[in-house]
C-alpha cells in the first residue's frame, strides 16, 4: 500500500532588497532611540549634578526633578522647559516663565524679574459631549506667544458646557471677554488668561491653561508680542 503524505506548501523567500530594507529600518530605529536617550541623559546630567558653584536656580530645579516620578517622555518635557529657561537667563529679551510647582508666573528680562504673580493652573481634563471629545493636557516646555486679545466677542465653546455638565444649546450665546479681559494665546489653544468675568460660564482657568490676576497681565500687556517666549516647567 502506498502511504500518502500531505503536500507541503512552500512560501517564497522575501527578496534580498526587502531584507536589507527591514535591517536598515531596524538599525535606524535603534539609532534614533539611542540618540534620544543620550540627549536626555546629557540634559539630565547638567541638572542632576549638584555643585556649590551652580546658580541657586539650577540647584533648585535639580532638587525638584529628583523628587518627581516621571517617565522618559515626561522627563524630556521637563528638561526641555528648564534648559530653555536657563538659557534665557543669559539673554536680553523679555520672556515669561511659569513654575508649575511654585505656582508662580514671572515676567523677566534676563535674570531680572520685572513682575511676579501667582498662577492658577487648569487641571488637565478630557471632556466628552454630543459625540465629541476635547482633551486638555498639561503644557510643559518652551513655546512662543501666538497672539493676544483684550477685546473679543466669541460664542461659548461646546467644551465649556461639557465641563459644567450642561447640555450644549443649539444656539450658543456670544459673550464679550468670557475667558478674561486679558488673554495671551499659546500654541494648540492653550492660554494665559486673567480671571473670567462673573457672568462667564467658565469659573476658573481653562483646563490645561494658566490664570493670573488681571492687574498683573495688564501691567505686562504692552510688552507681550508674538516674539515673546514662554517657558513652562
Amino acid at each position: 500500500m502506498t502511504s500518502y503524505s500531505p503536500e507541503r506548501r512552500s512560501f517564497p523567500r522575501p527578496p534580498l532588497w526587502l531584507n536589507l530594507l527591514l535591517l536598515i529600518v531596524a538599525v535606524a530605529t535603534f539609532a534614533l532611540a539611542r540618540y534620544q536617550h543620550d540627549t536626555i541623559e546629557q540634559k539630565a546630567t547638567v541638572l542632576f549634578a549638584k555643585n556649590e558653584n551652580n546658580p541657586a536656580e539650577l540647584n533648585r530645579m535639580r532638587d525638584e526633578l529628583a523628587q518627581m516620578d516621571l517617565d522618559k517622555q515626561q522627563l524630556a518635557k521637563e528638561l526641555d522647559g528648564r534648559m530653555q529657561y536657563l538659557q534665557s537667563l543669559e539673554g536680553e529679551d523679555f520672556y515669561i516663565s511659569i513654575d508649575t510647582s511654585a505656582k508662580k508666573m514671572q515676567f523677566r528680562i534676563g535674570k531680572d524679574v520685572v513682575r511676579e504673580a501667582p498662577v492658577e493652573i487648569g487641571e488637565p481634563r478630557t471632556l466628552t459631549a454630543g459625540g465629541k471629545t476635547w482633551t486638555f493636557s498639561q503644557l510643559k516646555g518652551g513655546v512662543t506667544v501666538a497672539g493676544k486679545d483684550n477685546s473679543y466677542d466669541t460664542p461659548i465653546p461646546p467644551w465649556v458646557y461639557a465641563m459644567n455638565q450642561q447640555p450644549i444649546p443649539a444656539e450658543r450665546p456670544t459673550m464679550h471677554n468670557w475667558l478674561g479681559n486679558y488673554v495671551i494665546f499659546l500654541p494648540n489653544n492653550y492660554v494665559i488668561e486673567s480671571t473670567p468675568p462673573p457672568a462667564s460660564p467658565l469659573k476658573g482657568p481653562k483646563p490645561g491653561s494658566f490664570m493670573v490676576p488681571e492687574e498683573d497681565l495688564a501691567a505686562i500687556w504692552p510688552r507681550i508680542t508674538t516674539q515673546t517666549r514662554v517657558y513652562i516647567f
